[in-house]
């Protein structure tokens, strides 16, 4: 095998192994193994062995040497201050935002709600999980900070762990995170920096510190 069908390969069971991870198919407290995973995926345990090692540099797993992995996911305290960070971030980042902006983006986010309430009509949680890290992004994005952007981007996985964790709250509080979601979007078109803060920490709060 070459050195560029190894990167892809210890690629491809990077993501997938990733994914499973953040999703909830390998559930904190887990044990997953080189050999089990890489018949799941159909690949030699090389590509498997380098992607769990670079798992475990991320804090997503702990491996046991003849053991296994561990999976490790985050801790309430992490979650709680994943919530603080993003807040922060957004929260800034909207009361910079310049105003024309703010009117832009109102209209993009409007029509991520739409995307959102169909995602909930079809009980697709995936595309909801995608649809609200994005949508929570752009409070970062209208202010044009890259910086910003750069950090809270970093954030995104442990965003979507988070997410997924809460999947079952998510769906039974669907009809309320839409209506939050949209008195975010207007506070932000208003200009009303202390009332978008205000109301995003509530919606933190209201959802498990996720959405």
């Amino acid at each position: 095998m070459t050195d560029i069908e190894e990167l892809s390969a210890s690629e491809r069971a990077y993501l997938l192994i990733r994914d499973g991870v953040l999703e909830g198919t390998y559930a904190p407290g887990t044990m997953i193994g080189e050999a089990s995973l890489a018949k799941e995926f159909s690949l030699s345990r090389t590509p498997v062995r380098l992607a769990l090692g670079r798992l475990q540099q991320e804090g997503w797993i702990e491996i046991f040497p003849k053991r296994g992995a561990l999976v490790k996911g985050l801790s309430e305290r992490q979650i709680a201050e994943l919530a603080n960070t993003r807040w922060l971030l957004e929260s800034t980042s909207v009361a910079d935002a310049p105003e024309a902006e703010c009117q832009r983006m109102a209209q993009r986010q409007l029509a991520s709600i739409e995307a959102q309430q169909e995602a909930f009509a079809q009980g697709d949680l995936r595309q909801f999980v995608n649809l609200t890290i994005a949508f929570h992004r752009r409070f970062v994005e209208v202010s044009g900070n890259g910086i910003r952007l750069e950090l809270y981007d970093r954030l995104a996985d442990r965003h979507r762990f988070a997410l997924f964790s809460t999947g079952d709250m998510l769906q039974s509080r669907c009809a309320e995170i839409i209506a939050e979601h949209k008195a975010l979007v207007e506070l932000m078109a208003n200009r009303d920096a202390q009332g978008f803060a205000k109301r995003l920490q509530l919606h933190m709060s209201d959802s498990g510190a996720a959405s």
